[in-house]
């Protein structure tokens, strides 16, 4: 089959890879019918090369229709049309149970000491092959296949995989009262669902973009946006009476803009050694924080930051004495997918589309255009904001 592969910092090409096949008799293969490209894709692409390996299979957003079932598959059946949860959990553990999908205890990579198994996400995840390809092998498919009817196109579907359950559990994390202002730090495509879930739960929302053409889009919903300037701080808190946001949704993540000493240690990242780079990585701050201090920043005292954009180091560096005099919270991780989809459903099912699912893509493409798209997405060049591939 045709897939999507690694080659190496900022270097993705289509080649032909051997057909995912039920390797247990709790998984199911599906025939994608829709894949997207997501923002921590964009992190494999710049600097998170050393846990990858040529010709890794990339891409967690993936729906599709079941071609074959193992034999201990007893919900789902050859033409079924699923979406699949980027993360791959059990169902039945301590974890799972408790909604923390992403800790699964059957799938947790307690070797590599990071939490659940995850598609098309590096090493530290499992090296399980993604979904930017024809097909996909989904492990315990009765659990995370999400099985959706046919009557409606995929993009009412595809972002139950990552994105939209994404904005949903940083909005519930951002813990807003009831009349709460959020203030949303970067709207690509999951910092859009923020917004638009904030205003769909009778909030302000207020936003701040360097993009014009994504501050556009967030416009459309009422969501009210800031360029990304020096005295972006400030503004936000002359809007707010001074106070600062009730609540903060950063989801912009480790390749902020600003940050020169980062962005040069994610460079010397790629320049190293696979082991050399990982032991800096583990030990150093290569993350650049400035979506993430706007964010403190911005939110008022005894308010709530939630983090939704993804970080790899593990000595960057806090503003501790801030924090505590502030009284901030801070709630953040992986999204558990599984929690928050029969929530969702019947949103993306509301002939309404309120939180606007047909109304997020701007660049659909086939499979074999996904190595120019990357370039694209992560360069912010002609408007594009989300990329769906079609194999």
């Amino acid at each position: 089959m045709k897939a999507l592969t690694w080659q190496g910092k900022r270097s993705v090409s289509v080649e032909t890879v051997p057909d995912p096949r039920i390797e247990k008799p709790t998984d199911v293969v599906i025939r994608v019918t829709s894949t997207a490209i997501c923002g921590s894709d964009l992190h494999l692409y710049e600097m998170l090369g050393p846990f990858l390996t040529k010709g890794d299979v990339l891409g967690h957003e993936t729906m599709g229709v079941v071609e074959e079932v193992g034999s201990a598959v007893t919900r789902l059946f050859p033409g079924d049309r699923v979406v699949i949860p980027f993360v791959i959990a059990c169902g039945d553990c301590y974890m799972c149970t408790r909604g923390l999908h992403t800790q699964c205890e059957t799938t947790q990579n307690t070797e590599k000491g990071t939490g659940a198994t995850l598609y098309g996400y590096t090493e530290l995840y499992g090296s399980v092959p993604g979904g930017q390809a024809e097909r996909l092998r989904v492990p315990l498919a009765d659990f995370n296949a999400t099985k959706v009817g046919h009557d409606l196109p995929d993009d009412r579907y595809l972002f139950l995989s990552d994105i939209l359950p994404t904005a949903w559990q940083g909005v519930v994390y951002a813990d807003l009262p009831s009349d709460g202002i959020l203030a949303v730090m970067g709207l690509g495509p999951v910092g859009q669902f923020v917004g638009r879930i904030g205003k769909y739960l009778g909030h302000r929302v207020l936003a701040v973009e360097p993009v014009p053409e994504r501050r556009e889009m967030a416009e459309r919903y009422g969501i009210e946006t800031f360029d990304l300037t020096d005295d972006v701080v400030e503004q936000i808190r002359d809007a707010t009476d001074g106070r600062g946001a009730d609540s903060v949704v950063e989801a912009v993540g480790m390749e902020a803009h600003g940050n020169p000493g980062a962005a040069f240690a994610q460079s010397a990242v790629n320049l190293l050694p696979d082991a050399l780079a990982k032991k800096l990585m583990d030990t150093a701050g290569v993350d650049r924080l400035a979506a993430l201090y706007a964010s403190l920043d911005s939110v008022r005292r005894g308010g709530t930051v939630s983090l939704s954009g993804v970080y790899a180091g593990e000595a960057d560096p806090m503003p501790m004495k801030t924090l505590f005099d502030k009284q901030v919270s801070i709630r953040m991780g992986q999204c558990n997918v599984q929690r928050w989809r029969d929530e969702l459903m019947p949103l993306v099912e509301d002939p309404s589309d309120p939180l606007g699912v047909e109304d997020l893509v701007t660049h659909r493409v086939p499979l074999e255009k996904a190595p120019q798209m990357y370039e694209m997405f992560q360069k912010k060049e002609n408007g594009c904001i989300k990329v769906v591939l079609k194999p």
